[in-house]
């Protein structure tokens, strides 16, 4: 079936309107019509293949919400009209032990991201959320159980919310815990608020003055400006675990100097060019750990997404047209959003 989208046929070329073709659902498939799709920083990378490797033409989008238009024979658990979302991933092989862990972002024969992925759909790679309507597998299905009101503002946890959450999870956040939150973008805003929900106490880190109070109303107990040297030695040697969301270059060795003994610091941005190589005594004599993260697997996405309504944790969000989203990328480059801008849908129709 046709459905109108929005996407690029060059590096070089503007996002401009596209007819794409989406499959009719199989016995397993969920058709979602999608109401909202969040802006990743990645779509930016992708659409202008500066990872490389990108497939032409590209359709981004992989914080996807909207409701559910028609299932497939085989599925149980969706019906029409459910409040669903998809995130990063579409597929995976399903038997590796990654997968059967349910660690489906960890994929030892490499998950199929929701665009710019090989399937066997035309045009041989998947387009994702910058459209009217996806129809997705449904073991890649996510519930969604916010407020209607809240939709738009959920999508971005299907990228930014997970990426921020799973490593919280995995390294035991919670009560007793200090934790930096690194960056205060569409990441690190989320990562201040699921740390703050989860019990931790949380600093803030901002190379600028200008975001100390808005990172103190996300939920922040405590603001540090970088830049500033008292205000990082007033930490030093206190943080259970930091989370570090900027995907700039920049030296680690400020960061993994406030971790306690056994601390962790978590990357999830990753930067244009390397980091410049830590300091290896600074993690000896304290036996810190520099670790990586990458988003979640379906059951934790789900989880997460649990967790956020029940909190009430959304995305602080700022809502385009569709047409707007090569302005929205230059003002992302320039860090002039608070947080993540969210597509609506609706205006793909004109």
């Amino acid at each position: 079936m046709t459905t109108k989208a929005y996407g690029a046929h060059a590096a070089d070329k503007p996002l401009q309107a596209l007819d794409i073709e989406r499959r009719v659902p199989g016995a397993r498939d969920v058709q979602i019509e999608i109401a909202y799709c969040g802006v990743c920083h990645s779509d930016l990378h992708t659409v202008r293949s500066e990872w490389g490797g990108t497939l032409y033409p590209c359709v981004p989008g992989h914080e996807i919400v909207g409701h559910v238009s028609a299932v497939g024979s085989g599925v149980a658990g969706f019906k029409v009209g459910d409040t669903v979302g998809v995130g990063c991933m579409v597929d995976s092989c399903q038997h590796c032990a990654s997968c059967a862990e349910g660690l489906e972002q960890y994929c030892e024969n490499g998950f199929v991201g929701t665009y710019n992925g090989k399937t066997r759909d035309a045009p041989g790679h998947t387009l994702g959320g910058y459209s009217q309507r996806i129809v997705v597998d449904e073991k890649f299905v996510l519930r969604i159980h916010h407020p209607a009101a809240q939709l738009a503002a959920v999508a971005p946890l299907l990228c930014a919310g997970i990426t921020t959450y799973s490593p919280l999870r995995h390294w035991k956040v919670g009560p007793g815990s200090k934790v930096g939150v690194v960056g205060i973008g569409g990441l690190g805003h989320m990562g201040v608020k699921i740390a703050r929900a989860m019990g931790a106490h949380v600093v803030a880190f901002t190379s600028s003055e200008g975001k100390r109070q808005a990172a103190l109303d996300l939920g922040a107990h405590e603001v540090v400006v970088s830049r500033h040297a008292d205000e990082m030695k007033a930490h030093a040697v206190s943080f259970d675990f930091i989370l570090n969301t900027v995907a700039a270059s920049h030296s680690l060795d400020a960061y993994t100097s406030l971790l306690k003994r056994d601390g962790t610091m978590v990357l999830v941005g990753v930067p244009e060019h390397p980091h410049p190589s830590p300091n290896i005594a600074n993690l000896i004599f304290k036996r810190r750990a520099i670790a990586g993260s990458l988003i979640g697997g379906i059951a934790e996405t789900q989880e997460m997404l649990d967790f956020c309504a029940d909190k009430g944790i959304v995305s602080d969000i700022e809502m385009i047209r569709v047409q707007q989203i090569d302005e929205a990328y230059e003002r992302m480059l320039k860090g002039d959003v608070k947080y993540r801008f969210v597509i609506d849908s609706a205006t793909l129709a004109g």
